[in-house]
């Protein structure tokens, strides 16, 4: 199904790779501004030239949305380039486990500061002109730990419960507005962040969500491949930013390059 977001600004966070690549590159497909937040500096500048072969305006922000003073300058300089947001997708954050008995103060309070924090914080600066237009969307990109965590799955699936959690008290509150909040739901995404956020954990990566195995090579690019192959996008564009039921939620799981549409 093609989707039209032409007239509309979309920002998403961790946009220079993987998921977050690909829907920003999507969302340009069907006609939308986008702005994407990273940190690395080349990778960002690769991305933007990739996006921008879609021939929209497109703009990239350096910064750690983990840091609150990064998320209002990163929100300040996109209103300064694009004038509005109707879309934010919360995607930054990689997948951070460990065994609960190693789970430091430090650690969980990085991830909670990548994720959780980053999507409230930057919910709360589109919010109100969101509501005022009486237009927005939000889509915070969850996985399937926020429902169903394992053992050794701290923090990251601390965070992402808390994550579905803020997820279902926005969609609440902003439904009256046309303000829809979804959480679109990852089973695994083959990408180098689940490499290096496994080795930083002191532990690995292994049958993570059941869809890898010990010693399986990540490649960053086959998330977004995926993604199009099989028509994930599309249905992000079509259900999540124009489902209008407050009280159901869209849950997409991208496992081993397949991808599943289940409504809970």
């Amino acid at each position: 199904m093609d989707v039209s977001l032409a007239g509309r600004t979309a920002v998403i966070t961790g946009g220079s790779k993987g998921i977050g690549l690909a829907i920003a590159t999507r969302f340009a497909a069907s006609g939308a501004d986008v702005a994407i937040v990273a940190r690395g500096r080349e990778a960002l500048d690769d991305a933007v030239k990739t996006i921008a072969a879609n021939g929209r305006r497109v703009v990239g922000i350096q910064g750690d949305v983990a840091l609150a003073a990064d998320v209002k300058r990163a929100y300040e300089e996109i209103m300064k380039a694009l004038g509005k947001i109707d879309i934010v997708v919360n995607n930054a954050g990689t997948s951070a486990t460990g065994p609960f008995e190693k789970l430091t103060d430090e650690f969980l309070q990085h991830d909670l500061d990548q994720k959780l924090f980053a999507a409230i914080r930057l919910t709360r600066l589109v919010w109100p002109q969101m509501k005022e237009r009486r237009w927005g969307r939000i889509i915070n990109v969850l996985n399937i730990g926020a429902k169903a965590p394992r053992g050794a799955s701290a923090p990251t699936s601390i965070t992402r419960a808390a994550g579905m959690a803020l997820t279902k008290v926005l969609s609440h509150e902003g439904a009256p507005h046309n303000v829809l909040v979804n959480a679109m739901l990852v089973g695994f995404i083959e990408a180098d962040q689940h490499v290096q956020a496994a080795k930083r954990a002191g532990v690995a990566l292994k049958d993570y969500n059941g869809c890898t195995r010990q010693g399986h090579s990540a490649r960053p690019d086959r998330a977004g491949r995926g993604i199009r192959q099989h028509g994930l996008l599309p249905r992000v564009g079509s259900r999540l930013l124009h489902h209008r039921h407050r009280h159901q939620y869209r849950w997409r799981a991208f496992a081993g390059g397949v991808a599943t549409t289940r409504v809970s």
